[in-house]
C-alpha cells in the first residue's frame, strides 16, 4: 500500500503549541530521573527503542516536545513488518536525531493499537508536540518514506520549533550502523537567524509570549519575509490574545450580538485555537460581509493574520481566500 498523501498543514493545534513547554519540562524531568537511575524508559540518546503502554506518555508524548517521534506498529507474525521495520531503523540512523523511532508490538499493546485506530500493520504514525497524525500504512518504497519524513521534520521545525537533537559524535546511538555513520556528511552551517529563531521558539514553548513576540519581531525587522518568523509571530500573538479570554462568555456574547465586531474577532481566535479552523474563517468572512469601513477592515486584517497561523498552502486557507474575495469584490 502506498503512503497516504500527507499534508502537514493541518497539524497545527495552538493549544498543543501552548502546552509544549509543559511537555518539555516533563521530558526534562524524565531524563533527570533516568540519569539518576530512577527511569526505566528510553535513554535520551536512543534513536530506536521499544515502547509499551506503561511508558507511552513518557517515551512518546513527552519526548515529542523535543523531537518528532515516528511510531512503527508491528508484530512478529507480520511479514511486511519484517521488510519495513529494518528500513525505518536504518532511516532513523541516517537522519541522525532529526526524528526518533518508537516501536510498538501490537500483540503486547492492544490498547495503543485501538486508541490510534490502526486498521492493519505495518502502520506508521508520528507525534509532534503531543499531536498524533497518521503517516502511512503498509510497506512502501524508501524514496516515498523519505519524502514523508522530510515533510514531518519540516512541519516540526516550522510550526513548533522542534528540531530534534543530532547524535553527538562521541556518543553514537547504539542502533546506528558503522555504515550510516561513515556516510553521514558534515553538519550544515547555521543560518543567519537560527540563534534568534531558536530563542523565539524557546520563549514560545515556555509560555513567555511577550518575549517570543519581541524575538520574532526582531528577526522580521531585518528579514520581513522570513516565513518561520512570520508563522511564529502569528502563533504567539494569537496565544496572547486568547490567554485571558473566558471561552464560554465570549461565545455567548458572539452568539447574542453578531454585529459586535470585537466579539466576533475574539470568538474566531478561540475557534482557531480549539482546532475549528473552518469555523474561525467562516465567522470572519461573514463579519467582513456584513460590515463596512473600519469594522470591515479589522475583520479582514484578523482573517489574514489567522491565515498566517495555518499557512498559505493549506486548502482551508485557499477556500477562505476565495470566499473573502467574493464578499469584498
Amino acid at each position: 500500500m502506498q503512503p497516504r498523501n500527507m499534508s502537514m498543514s493541518g497539524v497545527v493545534d495552538l493549544a498543543a503549541v501552548k502546552a509544549a513547554g509543559e511537555a518539555k519540562q516533563k521530558a526534562e524531568q524524565a531524563r533527570a530521573e533516568a540519569a539518576r537511575g530512577g527511569g526505566q524508559g528510553a535513554a535520551p540518546g536512543r534513536l530506536v527503542y521499544d515502547v509499551d503502554e506503561a511508558g507511552f506518555e513518557r517515551d512518546v508524548l513527552q519526548r515529542s516536545a523535543e523531537v518528532p517521534v515516528v511510531i512503527d506498529f508491528w508484530a512478529e507474525w507480520c511479514e511486511p513488518c519484517k521488510q519495513l521495520s529494518p528500513l525505518l531503523e536504518r532511516l532513523a540512523a541516517d537522519y541522525a536525531g532529526r526524528f526518533v523511532l518508537a516501536k510498538i508490538d501490537v500483540d503486547s499493546n492492544q490498547m495503543l493499537f485501538q486508541q490510534f485506530g490502526v486498521q492493519g500493520i505495518p502502520a506508521v504514525f508520528a507525534v509532534i508536540a503531543g499531536q498524533a497524525l497518521p503517516l502511512f500504512q503498509g510497506a512502501a518504497p524508501e524514496a516515498q518514506i523519505r519524502q514523508v519524513l522530510d515533510q514531518l521534520i519540516q512541519a516540526a521545525e516550522q510550526r513548533f520549533g522542534i528540531v530534534g537533537a543530532p547524535v553527538e559524535p562521541g556518543e553514537p546511538d547504539e542502533t546506528a550502523t558503522d555504515e550510516a555513520q561513515a556516510q553521514a556528511g558534515p553538519a550544515e552551517p547555521a543560518g543567519p537567524y537560527d540563534t534568534a529563531l531558536a530563542a523565539a521558539h524557546q520563549a514560545l514553548d515556555s509560555g513567555d509570549l511577550g518575549g517570543a513576540i519581541q524575538a520574532y519581531q526582531n528577526v522580521l525587522a531585518d528579514d520581513p519575509a522570513n516565513p518561520e518568523a512570520k508563522l511564529g509571530l502569528a502563533q504567539a500573538e494569537l496565544l496572547r490574545r486568547v490567554q485571558e479570554l473566558d471561552p464560554q462568555a465570549v461565545r455567548k456574547a458572539a452568539a447574542d450580538n453578531p454585529g459586535d465586531v470585537a466579539g466576533q474577532l475574539d470568538a474566531a481566535d478561540l475557534d482557531l485555537v480549539g482546532g475549528h479552523v473552518e469555523d474561525a474563517f467562516g465567522r470572519l468572512v461573514e463579519t467582513v460581509k456584513r460590515t463596512a469601513g473600519e469594522d470591515r477592515d479589522r475583520a479582514r486584517v484578523r482573517l489574514l493574520e489567522l491565515f498566517e497561523v495555518i499557512g498559505g498552502d493549506d486548502p482551508r486557507v485557499a477556500a477562505a481566500r476565495s470566499a473573502l474575495a467574493r464578499v469584498l469584490f
